[in-house]
C-alpha cells in the first residue's frame, strides 16, 4: 500500500503536550455501523457487556534514554532490548564513530562499553546488572517520548509519571502501550461493577515504532522485533470468556498484536474485538 495514502495535515496545537486529568476524560470515537458517536474513555463501561473481557498490555517503558560522551564528543542513546548479562542493544547518535571497545560515561559511576556497531544501532555492555542497572537507568536515564511530543528541554520528571500505564509490570518498553494509558483504577472499578473482566499480555514496545517510514510503499518498510508473552492464565480467561458469549477486546494495537500472534493462523483476531475464532494457546512467548 502507497505510503502517501496516509498523507494528512495535524496542526501541531492539535497534539496534545501533557494528558487531561483524569486520564479516562480523555476523548473516545465510538463507531457503530454509519454513524459516529463522540464519547470519553470513561464512557467505556456503558458501552460494554457483563461477560467481555479487556486485554491489556502490562509492559513498563524503561527510562531508555541516556546521554553520555565518549572522551568529549556527546552521545545519544535508545536502549532497544536486553540481550543478557548486561549488554543491550542501542541505538546511538551520532554512531558512526563509536568502534568497539569504546566507553561511553553517562555519570562518574555509570558507563557503558561498545561490543560492536552495525549502521546506527550498537551493542553495549553495562558495569551493572540487574537491580544495579535498573537503579541507574532511572537515576539517569529518561522516557523516550515520541517524536512528536514537544520538549525543548528534553523529557522532565513529570513524564516518568504520564508515559506510564497504571497496569505496567515488567521492564522492557521503550515506548509505551498508549491506549492503555488512558485507564483509571476508578475506570477499572466501574468495569467490574459492569462484569467486564481484564487480562492481561506483556509485549515489550520497541523503538521502532518510533521510526518514519521512509518507503514509498508498506510492504517495502522493516519493522524492529519485539517481544511479547501471553500466559496460561491469561489464555484461559480470554477462553473462557469466548465460551460464555463475551467479546474479547484489544486495548490498543500492542494487545492486538499478542492476541494475532498467538491465534490458530487461519484466523485473524479482529482490529478491535474478537466474538468467534481459535482458543488462544498459554504460555505464548513471541521474541
Amino acid at each position: 500500500m502507497r505510503v502517501d495514502l496516509f498523507d494528512f495535515s495535524l496542526p501541531p496545537e492539535r497534539i496534545a503536550a501533557r494528558p487531561l486529568i483524569p486520564r479516562d476524560s480523555a476523548r473516545l470515537l465510538q463507531v457503530e455501523a454509519s454513524e459516529l458517536h463522540d464519547r470519553r474513555v470513561r464512557d467505556l463501561p456503558a458501552l460494554l457487556i457483563p461477560g467481555d473481557i479487556l486485554v491489556l498490555n502490562d509492559t513498563r517503558v524503561v527510562p531508555a534514554r541516556l546521554k553520555g560522551k565518549r572522551g568529549e564528543a556527546r552521545i545519544e542513546i535508545t536502549l532497544l532490548r536486553v540481550l543478557g548479562d548486561g549488554l543491550w542493544s542501542a541505538f546511538a547518535r551520532p554512531a558512526k564513530r563509536l568502534k568497539p571497545g569504546q566507553e561511553i560515561v553517562f555519570a562518574d559511576d555509570f558507563t557503558a562499553r561498545v561490543e560492536a556497531r552495525e549502521g546506527g544501532e550498537v551493542r553495549l555492555r553495562f558495569a551493572f546488572r540487574g537491580e544495579d542497572l535498573r537503579t541507574a537507568l532511572e537515576r539517569h536515564g529518561s522516557p523516550p517520548l515520541p517524536p512528536y511530543i514537544p520538549r525543548e528541554s528534553g523529557p522532565d520528571a513529570q513524564d516518568r509519571t504520564d508515559y506510564q500505564t497504571i497496569h505496567a509490570a515488567h521492564d522492557g518498553a521503550v515506548a509505551a502501550p498508549t491506549a492503555g494509558l488512558h485507564m483509571t483504577a476508578e475506570l477499572n472499578a466501574a468495569l467490574a461493577a459492569r462484569g467486564v473482566s481484564c487480562a492481561f499480555v506483556t509485549l515489550h514496545v520497541g523503538a521502532g515504532t518510533f521510526l518514519p517510514v521512509r518507503t514509498e510503499d508498506t510492504v517495502d518498510h522493516v519493522m524492529h522485533s519485539e517481544w511479547g508473552e501471553l500466559s496460561a492464565e491469561t489464555a484461559t480467561a480470554i477462553n473462557a470468556a469466548r465460551e460464555s458469549g463475551g467479546r474479547v477486546i484489544a486495548v490498543g494495537s500492542t494487545s492486538l498484536r499478542i492476541l494475532e500472534r498467538a491465534a490458530d493462523a487461519d484466523h485473524v483476531v479482529g482490529a478491535a474485538l474478537a466474538t468467534a475464532g481459535p482458543h488462544i494457546a498459554g504460555d505464548e512467548k513471541v521474541g
